[in-house]
């Protein structure tokens, strides 16, 4: 719903020649993400304000360790850049809100060398006023509303908080999800509720899930229709992702496409029932290190045992992805608990708790 403000804009201003020379303006100083931005003209970054009702100088939130604040013209500048319409701002606010509560830790999950980036989901009525498409292509350029929106929370990382390659960021490898990483729950084609329901948020409410999150690992199963086989799986790349990066536990996220989640609701599973099992399944022995070169931090702790979640509660269960084919994808925390995912709903009590876990 559109709001009605008029704000008087605050940043400074620079006047260009043509599209060209604003790209090149922006390059120069370091402005963007190596891609073309849109120009944030003062008509375009105000439109984004009126949209979600916000004066220029409102704060969204303080950035905890460096307490930094972020403020809604700064953040409507970043999202204009990132190719954002109006109707796509509320859903970027709500983001950093949940990005700026300390279980997040956005200063760590931003200037470690481990590369992670902004894993978002989206629930609600608003995946479908925005466009969002939560069916093909879910994980990549699926639709415009998650591309830019995922764009928009890099691009404020980097003006904002100056989260750049080589300064605060400072990623070995990093991944593609670090130019966008958003994604639609497909909430009409399953039987399952909604993650943002099942992390505490009332039925019917928009809301958005961010956690910290390394590049997707894609799976297939096309051999079974029994939930335990196929759910197998995915816990089988969790013991993976254990085995090979972090054998701490955190939030993991499973993304399950329509075939394979289609057998699991037929034999009446729900997502409660799918992190219960993937709890007890995806668990190594800390002697396993030694079988992938990592022995010398085994030493007399062989037996112990570590589970990639702490509780069925730290999964995030998410229906989405294309009507076709027996994949889903594992979606694996950054390091461990050191961040907690965070849900927040859109247009709602900002101030409340979020959904933790």
């Amino acid at each position: 719903m559109q709001a009605s403000v008029k704000p008087a804009l605050l940043a400074k201003t620079y006047e260009v020649e043509d599209f060209a020379a604003a790209q090149e303006l922006y390059h120069s100083h370091g402005w963007t993400d190596g891609l073309p931005v849109v120009p944030p003209t003062e008509a375009a970054v105000a439109a984004c304000l009126e949209w979600a009702g916000m004066p220029p100088d409102q704060l969204i939130g303080i950035e905890p360790v460096r307490a930094q604040p972020i403020t809604a013209h700064k953040l409507a500048i970043n999202a204009v850049m990132a190719g954002c319409l109006p109707m796509h701002f509320p859903v970027v606010v709500t983001a950093w809100h949940a990005m700026m509560q300390e279980e997040f830790l956005l200063h760590g999950v931003t200037a470690s060398t481990g590369g992670c980036a902004i894993f978002v989901v989206l629930n609600g009525p608003i995946r479908r006023e925005i466009g969002a498409n939560p069916t093909f292509n879910a994980l990549g350029n699926s639709d415009r509303a998650t591309a830019v929106i995922g764009r928009a929370l890099r691009l404020a990382l980097i003006n904002l908080m100056d989260v750049r390659p080589g300064d605060i960021d400072r990623s070995t490898l990093g991944h593609p999800g670090k130019f966008s990483y958003c994604l639609a729950e497909d909430e009409e084609d399953t039987t399952w509720e909604p993650l943002s329901v099942a992390r505490g948020m009332p039925p019917g409410a928009s809301a958005v899930t961010v956690m910290a999150a390394m590049a997707p690992r894609q799976i297939m199963n096309e051999w079974t229709r029994e939930p335990r086989e196929i759910l197998e799986t995915f816990a089988a790349e969790m013991r993976a992702n254990q085995r090979h990066y972090s054998i701490h536990g955190g939030n993991y996220a499973i993304v399950i496409a329509k075939q394979l989640r289609e057998h699991i609701q037929a034999a009446g599973w729900t997502k409660r029932d799918i992190a219960e099992f993937i709890y007890e399944r995806a668990r190594v022995r800390r002697s396993e290190w030694a079988d992938v070169g990592k022995g010398a931090v085994v030493r007399d702790r062989g037996d112990s045992v570590y589970t990639a979640l702490a509780g069925p509660d730290h999964l995030l269960v998410v229906a989405a992805g294309g009507p076709a084919g027996g994949f889903g994808a594992v979606v694996p925390p950054w390091l461990g608990d050191k961040t907690k995912a965070v849900t927040v709903a859109i247009g709602a009590c900002v101030d409340c708790a979020p959904a933790k876990g």
